[in-house]
This record gives structure tokens, sequence and C-alpha cells, in this order.
């Protein structure tokens, strides 16, 4: 499971014109049962990704693909971890 950190790296201004196709990008991702989790950071300098069922090469193969990355107007910082303890109802992957 890895929780990726998006930092935006330009003004809001230009985030805000390819907000459409990265939101595009990131249903694509929450379709393909990688993605479960996505918003933005209060405040608004970036917003927070959660990531299940994928390797790490192949995450990294598909952050490249975000709009965000290919305009340059954001970087990642990715950490995994392995959840040991989920809350009462909530259905994530538990590691092996």
């Amino acid at each position: 499971m890895y929780v990726i950190d998006l930092i935006y790296t330009a003004p809001l201004e230009r985030v805000d014109d390819a907000l459409e196709a990265h939101r595009a990008f990131l249903t694509q991702q929450f379709e393909a049962g990688v993605f479960v989790a996505a918003g933005p950071k209060v405040p608004r300098d970036g917003g927070i990704i959660l990531a299940v069922r994928i390797e790490r090469d192949k995450l990294d193969e598909i952050l490249a693909s975000d709009p965000f990355a290919q305009q340059q107007l954001a970087r990642y910082e990715v950490t995994e971890f392995k959840a040991t303890r989920l809350a009462p109802g909530l259905n994530l992957p538990m590691p092996d």
C-alpha cells in the first residue's frame, strides 16, 4: 500500500487549467482498482492519493502518466507501508 503525496510545483492557475485531465487520470486508476482514495490537501498545495495492489515500478509509470507530471505541475513523494490494522468496515488489502 502506498501513500502518494502530490506537491504542486506550479502556480494554482496552471494547476487548475490541467485539473479536468488530472481528474480523468484519477478516475482511470480508481476504475483499475489501483487508487482507493484521493483528494486535495488543506491548505491546497497538493493532494494525497492512496494506492494498493501494485508494484512500485508500475506505480511510478502510472504517476508519470498523470497530466500534472507530464506538464511539470507537480512532483510526488511515495511512501510504502504495510497496514496491519484497519477500522471496522474498511475493506483494503492487507499484506501477507
